[in-house]
């Protein structure tokens, strides 16, 4: 299963939430620009604000956002629409009861494994540039020595920069666990102390046993994305994120992109906060330190490549315009191939994985689509056959309701909106944010 689609109980099995009790007082239902100081006040306090603009007709789309909001007490969301590279809605929602509070469609959010694709993009530009090879070896391109005790799977070789982007290469977390949030297992079995680091967390991978044999069964991996970062650093000779913003963003007019940081001190200018009803144990420190599940229950510092970029709805929705036709960042022939089937084909429900996206093909073309998921975020991106673009960015990923956050909760009302409309604006909003 997806990233996005851990249980809580999952979640927090692999986390060690605190009990999955309430999150510790200090949440409020604010958004970019307000301050977390008090609990989430009721429903009946909070009032709308609704920022950016929309072209004519698209009224039922904020119709459906608000309804997922209020369904689940989301403080803060924000809609970006794209259709034929125009964008024509770029919205901030705010529901709270601080009148000072307001998402904008530049407000920043962790997008959680929507991440996925920037780094296909990223890998897929070196192999573009003759610097890198599909076929090559990870154990090629990375030092993966397993740490003291254990013993490097035999298979390992088999693992090729093409099988991690279609999650093939052997690992599956729903057998063993994912190991991207094992930080107290590994700072004990290596002897380090917290925080650890993605070299850290790249030696406790090599040691594991694989589930599968390379290229037989598709198992998602965020190891495998965060072993594809590391190789971009690696080849690129810089780091990920800097290889990132000026490969991948920047030949776009991107600039608000940057990497996530864990504490609620290190937001960003402009990033909304984050809400959960759970908390869980720092994996800052030793000591275990009881925190609000979004800030410090999981290292964001660690796991840019895989899951962890801040971007903006409208920011995103451009980034996607690289998969509509040849850009600076990638030719026709890049894409094609980022969305080629893998070897293993189909799967069961009758779509695959490509390079960072999941793809289905349909008569007259393909959809394709990733949700993101980290506590205290909930992400999605559709891209439609016919042209039609969104992403869909909430600060919150769970809550007392019982209602979930997965993609098709997410995206079902907003196809269904998209289907209703006949005559589609021609406006054009990208001159307004870039």
């Amino acid at each position: 299963m997806a990233y996005g689609r851990l249980s809580r109980r999952d979640f927090g099995r692999l986390m060690g939430l605190a009990g999955m009790g309430a999150a510790a007082p200090g949440l409020v239902a604010g958004c970019a620009g307000g301050t977390a100081t008090a609990v989430r006040a009721g429903a009946a306090a909070r009032t709308w604000k609704v920022s950016g603009k929309a072209g004519a007709g698209l009224g039922g789309f904020d119709t459906a956002v608000k309804k997922l909001m209020q369904d689940r007490g989301i403080p803060c969301g924000s809609l970006a629409v794209m259709r034929n590279g125009r964008l024509i809605l770029a919205r901030g929602y705010t529901w709270s009861d601080d009148t000072s509070l307001s998402v904008q469609p530049t407000s920043l959010f962790r997008i959680g494994s929507l991440s996925k694709a920037v780094t296909a993009t990223a890998i897929m530009r070196l192999v573009q540039d003759g610097r890198l090879g599909l076929s090559r070896p990870v154990t090629d391109l990375l030092t993966l020595t397993p740490p003291p005790g254990t013993t490097a799977d035999p298979r390992l070789p088999q693992v090729t920069v093409r099988r991690l982007l279609q999650h093939l290469g052997g690992w599956d977390r729903d057998v063993s666990g994912d190991p991207t949030y094992r930080d107290r297992q590994i700072a004990e079995q290596l002897g380090v102390p917290l925080p650890i680091t993605r070299a850290h967390m790249v030696t406790h991978g090599a040691g594991l046993r694989l589930e599968h044999d390379p290229g037989s069964t598709y198992a998602y991996s965020n190891y495998g994305y965060l072993l594809l970062g590391e190789i971009v650093a690696k080849v690129s000779g810089t780091t990920y994120a800097d290889y990132v913003q000026r490969n991948v963003f920047a030949p776009l007019g991107i600039t608000r992109t940057l990497p996530a940081k864990s504490p609620a001190s290190g937001r960003a200018p402009g990033e909304v906060p984050y809400f959960s009803q759970y908390t869980g144990r720092s994996v800052f420190d030793a000591a275990g330190t009881t925190v609000p599940a979004p800030y410090g229950s999981f290292n964001a510092e660690n796991r840019t490549a895989m899951g962890a970029w801040l971007a903006s709805a409208v920011d995103y929705v451009r980034f996607t315009k690289i998969f509509d036709a040849a850009t600076s960042v990638l030719t026709a022939s890049s894409v094609a191939t980022m969305f080629a089937k893998p070897e293993t084909g189909l799967n069961s429900g009758g779509y695959y994985y490509g390079f960072g996206w999941n793809v289905r093909d349909v008569t007259g073309g393909r959809n394709t689509w990733h949700d993101g998921s980290l506590p205290g975020t909930s992400t999605i991106v559709t891209r439609r056959h016919d042209g039609v673009t969104w992403a869909l960015l909430f600060d919150q990923r769970d809550d007392p309701s019982g209602l979930t956050y997965g993609y098709n909760d997410f995206s079902a009302p907003l196809h269904t909106v998209a289907n209703g409309i006949t005559t589609w604006p021609t406006t054009d909003l990208f001159g307004d944010y870039f």
